[in-house]
């Protein structure tokens, strides 16, 4: 798996340098796959209402395709519900957004767009704008053979996304074989990670995550009054439940959580050594989180180390 992360890494490394600042040409010479089309579509505030706003608006490239807000602001200043998740490594994801109601890049390429909190358009004004221009109907003809649909101006978006897989991190070369590749609190802080703090349950494989569903315990059903995955399924044993999402590049990604209530990785660190602290009357906590972690402070700062070792070398800054 790691090495067939490696190999799109390479082949793609080209298209994958020109993200971290977006892709705004509109010379349709370089514009012949459905990759680079997608990502036109998705720097493009041609799919938000008024036209203020695109994918990468939330989708920050420099954060790791994160937002650096707690929630954030679609079309007019309006408020979102949840935090923005980074769409880097969501190739091999069997559900998306917070609460997985999406199972398909396509279908989650959609969601923002007809939001009326976040894109506001339709799928239906959105074709209308895109078969309305020139240049578009040309870039579609030419890659798709085709005018713009709703299918494959999916297609197009999520193929991009698709480019947004990262491997090459100080811990990516570390566990291939440089053993200086982080620091010797990074190091502490793996073996924190695999063992004492015991965070590999959750953030596991390739990515760092199980791909499933926890309550981490902070739905109160006051203050914190979002249930997560029970809003998609009624199911009452996903109160609270949210995707565990994968931790490459977390470093960059604050703040935290669904709610972006953390504004830094030491505070949810400290959340999970002591959740009791934090959030009151949790519901439906998982059991792992039925007692203290009993980090020392000095472990809360290798295991801090570790995770920021995770992040890519483009979204280091210099």
């Amino acid at each position: 798996m790691k090495g067939n992360k490696i190999k799109i890494f390479t082949v793609l490394s080209l298209l994958v340098f020109t993200m971290t600042v977006g892709f705004q040409a509109d010379d349709p010479a370089e514009i012949n796959s459905r990759e680079r089309l997608g990502e036109k579509l998705f720097f493009d505030p041609i799919l938000s209402k008024d036209q203020s706003i695109s994918c990468a608006s939330c989708h920050k490239p420099e954060f790791a395709f994160a937002d650096t807000s707690a929630v954030s602001l679609g079309v007019g200043g309006t408020k979102g519900a949840r935090n923005t998740p980074t769409v880097t490594n969501l190739s091999g994801r069997s559900h998306l957004f917070w609460d997985g109601r999406s199972a398909s890049l396509e279908e989650q390429a959609l969601q923002p767009i007809i939001n009326p909190v976040e894109m506001n358009l339709s799928a239906h004004e959105a074709l209308e704008r895109l078969n309305s221009s020139k240049l578009y109907v040309e870039l579609f003809k030419k890659v798709f053979n085709s005018l713009p649909t709703e299918k494959n101006m999916l297609q197009a978006i999520a193929a991009y996304e698709r480019t947004l897989e990262t491997s090459n991190s100080p811990y990516d070369r570390y566990i291939n074989g440089d053993d200086h590749a982080i620091s010797p609190a990074a190091v502490r802080g793996r073996m924190l990670f695999i063992g004492k703090a015991n965070c590999n349950t959750c953030h596991s494989g390739e990515d760092f995550t199980a791909d499933r569903f926890k309550s981490i315990g902070l739905f109160n059903g006051k203050e914190l009054n979002d249930a997560g995955r029970y809003e998609v399924t009624k199911n009452a044993e996903h109160i609270g439940e949210f995707k565990i999402p994968g931790l490459r590049n977390v470093g960059v990604t604050a703040p935290y959580m669904h709610n972006g209530m953390f504004k830094t990785l030491k505070e949810v660190i400290n959340y999970y050594n002591a959740p009791d602290d934090v959030v009151k009357n949790g519901k439906n906590r998982d059991l792992a989180l039925s007692k203290p972690l009993g980090l020392t402070k000095d472990e809360i700062n290798d295991l801090e180390a570790f995770l920021i070792s995770l992040t890519d070398d483009r979204f280091v800054k210099k």
